[in-house]
């Protein structure tokens, strides 16, 4: 059974209630999901996670937890991702609502575990995530794998970082001060958009970036359903450089 291995909770902050499942021990690392959900090839690279020597926790966002990705599968968590309050999906210059959220569980799992501080791995939709988390300063390992908010309908969509300006501000100084944040992507990844050129802009040298030869148009999960096992490594060599 997928997932059996791992321990289902939950946590709430404001009004956001979502699952969560949780192995490991060692720092804390916040696994998010791309669309259509945790599929097994996520819980496989979470699991390599936990076996590099983390906490790992993924919260459960959209879709089902343990489905096989289908045409069907993604089309359905798309369209609940459109349509929630949760993500902001089209919006330029706004952190997505759920972000704070994420945060909140960051803030938790960190006063329970201490250590350093914790990492977060966005994917895809939740690309972003891990940097509108670093205006924590408890965010020392922020990961961001083919982010893709706002949907690149558009150049400065495409070009956009899914922050506010006041947000923007704060992790452009945190970089300053010595926080560096680690990007993946296909380089011919139209979800991805011009959001490198523009992670450059505001980090500089604190942006270490992956950028992976496309061979084909499916091309998009560095981490997962086109897993490039050397990506995988230097995430994994990242989170333990910052966390251990």
């Amino acid at each position: 059974m997928s997932l059996a291995t791992w321990e289902k909770s939950e946590f709430t902050s404001a009004t956001i209630t979502r699952d969560t499942y949780r192995k490991g021990s060692g720092p804390v690392v916040i696994v998010v999901h791309e669309i259509p959900g945790i599929t097994p090839a996520v819980e496989r690279f979470a699991d390599d996670v936990v076996n590099a020597g983390f906490t790992v926790v993924m919260p459960d966002l959209v879709g089902t937890a343990g489905q096989e990705v289908s045409g069907k599968y993604i089309a359905s968590s798309m369209a609940k991702v459109c349509i929630s309050r949760e993500f902001t999906t089209m919006a330029l210059g706004q952190t997505s609502p759920i972000i704070s959220w994420l945060r909140a569980l960051a803030r938790s799992l960190h006063n329970e575990v201490g250590g350093r501080g914790v990492g977060a791995i966005g994917m895809c939709f939740s690309g972003g995530f891990a940097l509108g988390m670093m205006v924590d300063d408890i965010m020392v390992a922020p990961v961001l794998s083919q982010p893709s908010l706002p949907f690149s309908i558009g150049k400065k969509r495409g070009a956009d970082l899914n922050l506010s300006p006041d947000d923007a501000a704060v992790v452009a100084q945190r970089a300053a001060q010595g926080c560096e944040v680690l990007g993946l992507r296909f380089d011919q990844d139209k979800l991805v958009g011009d959001r490198f050129a523009s992670l450059r802009a505001l980090l500089g040298d604190a942006f270490i970036a992956i950028e992976l030869p496309s061979t084909s148009k499916k091309d998009h999960s560095v981490l997962t359903e086109q897993r490039d096992e050397a990506s995988v490594q230097k995430v994994l060599d990242f989170l333990t450089q910052k966390l251990h």
